[in-house]
This record gives C-alpha cells, sequence and structure tokens, in this order.
C-alpha cells in the first residue's frame, strides 16, 4: 500500500515538472516570437497598408559580425553588443528545450534543428519587412543553440554522476 502511495506521489511531482516544463517552453516561444517579429512593429500594424517596411538582407558570412568587430559599420558599442550578444542569448534555451524534448540527441542533429529554426525567423523577417535579415544573426543563432545543447549535456553529466555518487554513498551507508 506505501509503494502504490510512493508512486501516485511521483506521478503527481512528475506530472507538475512536466507542466513547468512546457509552460517555460511555451512562454520562452512568446518571448522569442515577441523579441523576433513584434519588437518594431505591433500585431496590429504588421498588416497595415500604411506600414512602412524596412527590409534589408546580407547573404554574406561574418559581413556584419566582421564590420562590427572592425569599426566599418558606424555603430555605437550599446548596438554591437546588443545585436552579438543578443543573438546568442536569445538562441541558448532553444538548445537546452531541444535536449529536453528530443529523443534524438545527436549535437548534430539538433544544431540543425537551430539553423532551420533561425533561418525560418530570418525569412519570414524578410517577408514582412521586420528588419534586416542577416546570416550572421543565423550564425549567431546557432553558436547560441550550440551553448544551450553542450550546456545541457555537460549539466546532465553532472547530476548523473552525481546521482551515481549518491545511489553508491546510499549503498555503503546501509551496509
Amino acid at each position: 500500500m506505501e509503494h502504490l502511495h510512493y508512486r501516485k506521489k511521483m506521478n503527481k511531482l512528475e506530472r507538475t515538472k512536466s507542466f513547468l516544463l512546457y509552460a517555460g517552453f511555451l512562454l520562452y516561444v512568446l518571448l522569442l516570437s515577441y523579441v523576433l517579429f513584434l519588437k518594431i512593429v505591433s500585431p496590429l500594424e504588421l498588416f497595415s497598408i500604411n506600414r512602412r517596411e524596412f527590409r534589408n538582407i546580407n547573404i554574406i558570412p561574418f559581413y556584419t559580425i566582421y564590420g562590427y568587430l572592425s569599426g566599418i559599420l558606424n555603430v555605437s558599442q550599446t548596438v554591437v553588443i546588443h545585436n552579438v550578444l543578443g543573438n546568442i542569448a536569445i538562441f541558448i534555451p532553444l538548445g537546452i528545450y531541444l535536449e529536453l524534448f528530443r529523443k534524438d540527441k545527436r549535437i548534430s542533429m539538433c544544431i540543425f534543428l537551430v539553423f532551420l529554426i533561425s533561418l525560418f525567423v530570418e525569412i519570414i523577417q524578410y517577408i514582412f519587412g521586420l528588419g534586416m535579415s542577416d546570416i550572421d544573426d543565423v550564425i549567431l543563432n546557432c553558436l547560441g543553440g550550440l551553448i544551450g545543447i553542450l550546456s545541457y549535456k555537460v549539466l546532465a553529466l553532472f547530476f548523473k554522476n552525481d546521482e551515481k555518487h549518491n545511489a553508491h554513498y546510499r549503498t555503503h551507508e546501509q551496509n
């Protein structure tokens, strides 16, 4: 009877953890959508015929990044930091969530998915005139996704080793 009570308690805990995981992911997707699509234009203006669209594209890898770092692009350091670090940081959670949700944990497959999602974002930004579509953003987004993937793998390895250590300690403690 005690075993059944423990299982029900674990099921409730697992459901709560699952709910929090999916709620966090939904919140992340909403935040990502806002930052990537709606920071320039409100949802009400998006399809307005009076809206002035800003459409620009860069398909030369590292052109923007090089321009930032060399000073060729005359922009403030704040813009450089915001663009470079922002494009990396905003995709770190995606790398973590891909590791949490996917059964196929190969780094190459997860990076490919980050690449596809980032490319999709840039295409949507271009189609709707929501700023500059830049291959450098895709590169930085993939770097962020990779940081997320590797962070998850390191933490999972750490917790796996910690669980083994605790199980070993409990076994010796019982003897």
